[in-house]
């Protein structure tokens, strides 16, 4: 894809580690009611579009309820406590060699510990980027991540990576 670095590709047992030794005393993003729409190449709203026909109706026991404004590109869970949305710009974090992932049911996800709120994961070796944000309720937890795998594998064809399916 247009990722340059290759994250870790750690089982989830160890993620949920990881996510607890750099995301932890952050606070929540419960609140948030609006989201920023991307504003990705028609091919990769394309992508997004069908990856919103796949998206789950509830994740990590979450019902869905989707941020202002509605777009097919944005999509939240339980008022903000997970909030996805595709076609995201490559994070500039991809470039850095100390940047940490994981592997969660066969998807690849970039971590981003975030000041002052949960941890940003985003997708990495797909034909568009989809970023999912938690609450920091989910900073010991990447459980939420499962949810994502199937809907992004059958949805974001891979790119640039052997191993991904």
């Amino acid at each position: 894809m247009k990722s340059s670095h290759r994250p870790f590709g750690l089982p989830v047992a160890a993620a949920s580690l990881l996510v607890l030794l750099t995301a932890a005393g952050c606070s929540s993003t419960d609140a948030g009611a609006s989201v920023p729409v991307p504003s990705p190449p028609a091919a990769e709203a394309a992508l997004c579009q069908a990856l919103a026909k796949e998206l789950p109706d509830t994740v990590a026991g979450l019902d869905r309820k989707d941020p202002e404004p509605d777009s097919d590109l944005t999509a939240g869970w339980g008022d903000g406590a997970i909030v996805l949305r595709c076609g995201v710009p490559r994070p500039e974090k991809m470039s850095d060699p100390q940047s940490q992932g994981l592997s969660v049911g066969g998807v690849r996800w970039m971590l981003e510990p975030r000041e002052g709120d949960g941890p940003r994961f985003t997708s990495v070796y797909r034909e568009t980027y989809v970023e999912v944000s938690l609450a920091e309720r989910y900073a010991h937890d990447a459980g939420p991540l499962a949810d994502f795998a199937a809907p992004v594998k059958k949805a974001v064809p891979c790119a640039l990576d052997p191993e991904c399916d």
